[in-house]
């Protein structure tokens, strides 16, 4: 099969689900502010640059690659069953995306973790490429950084 397109396939960015997926951010930043009222809201890609450089892009290229290149495509072909949108290999990888995130926050931030990994999963099988999630999965970590800067 090879490695997994990153910047060819099929991307659609004219997706309306692409839009649905980029619009859900907004009101769960604004319930992320409001329920954990940030001291320092947007001030997080100025005090650190480089450390929004870190998460809001090579991050999300890393994970991607790990997690929905090879993880989700190495699952896709030991596992091929599928429920409506989601298939097997997609809950996988959302399942030890949100594991592996246990380490750095705690239990119930992490479970929430396989939400947008699943949404970063379908987008690759959707797309057949991961130009997709990366620029989903940076769009989401950029608003999250600026919320919540680190310090």
């Amino acid at each position: 099969m090879g490695p997994p397109p990153v910047f060819s396939g099929r991307s659609r960015w004219e997706d309306p689900l692409l839009g649905l997926a980029l619009g859900a951010a907004f009101p769960v930043w604004a319930w992320l502010a409001w329920w954990y009222r940030p001291e320092s809201a947007f001030t997080g890609a100025v005090a650190a640059p480089a450390t929004f450089l870190y998460v809001a892009l090579a991050l999300p290229v890393l994970e991607e690659v790990a997690f929905r290149g090879l993880v989700q495509e190495g699952l896709g072909r030991l596992w091929r069953r599928r429920w409506g949108p989601l298939t097997a290999a997609n809950l996988g990888q959302a399942g030890l995306f949100g594991l592996l995130h246990l380490p750095g926050h705690p239990a119930g931030w992490a479970a929430a973790v396989v939400v947008p990994g699943l949404v970063f999963g379908l987008f690759r099988e959707r797309h057949d490429t991961l130009t997709t999630p990366i620029a989903l999965h940076a769009f989401y970590n950029g608003g999250y950084f600026l919320l919540f800067p680190p310090g």
